[in-house]
């Protein structure tokens, strides 16, 4: 009885391990450009079969960008953390930004508009197919500085 047990824990631990985790996005409002309302999802570049879409610009190019506000020219001193969320369809292309963390109504409108002229993006993966995907950026703003997480 011993061996069935032991042997039933490993198998279902081993089957597990294996497990490939995805996360869907439930799609709650029609989002014009995406290719498959039931097949958005979050992906992670560190599980199995998943590429997360990423900009053509590196972290570094698109926090130099941010750093250009002028909200933050002018409020050296300020603090915050926030996070903005883009689809990116299956053909690659952003829709829909959106504030998801506020932090200061004229800081997130300018951000946004940096934010909306990211247009070069590659499409999220899973298991080698394009799919549609949400995107979430989220940063800290330390003496007036943008740092992406």
């Amino acid at each position: 009885m011993k061996k069935v047990i032991i042997s039933a824990i490993i198998l279902f631990s081993t089957s597990i391990l294996s497990a490939q985790f995805i996360a869907t996005v439930e799609m709650k409002e029609n989002v014009e450009g995406i290719c498959d309302h039931n097949r958005v999802f979050g992906l992670f570049n560190s599980f199995e079969g998943q590429k997360k879409a990423e900009c053509s610009l590196n972290k570094l190019e698109i926090q130099k960008l941010l750093n250009e506000a002028e909200y933050l020219k002018s409020h050296p001193k300020f603090k915050a953390k926030g996070m903005f969320g883009v689809y990116i369809n299956c053909k690659g292309e952003p829709l829909e930004w959106k504030v998801s963390v506020k932090t200061n109504k004229e800081l997130d409108a300018q951000l946004l508009a940096i934010f909306m002229t990211l247009e070069d993006w590659t499409t999220g993966q899973l298991n080698g197919e394009n799919v549609d995907s949400r995107n979430l950026i989220s940063y800290k703003i330390k003496k007036g500085v943008l740092t992406i997480n």
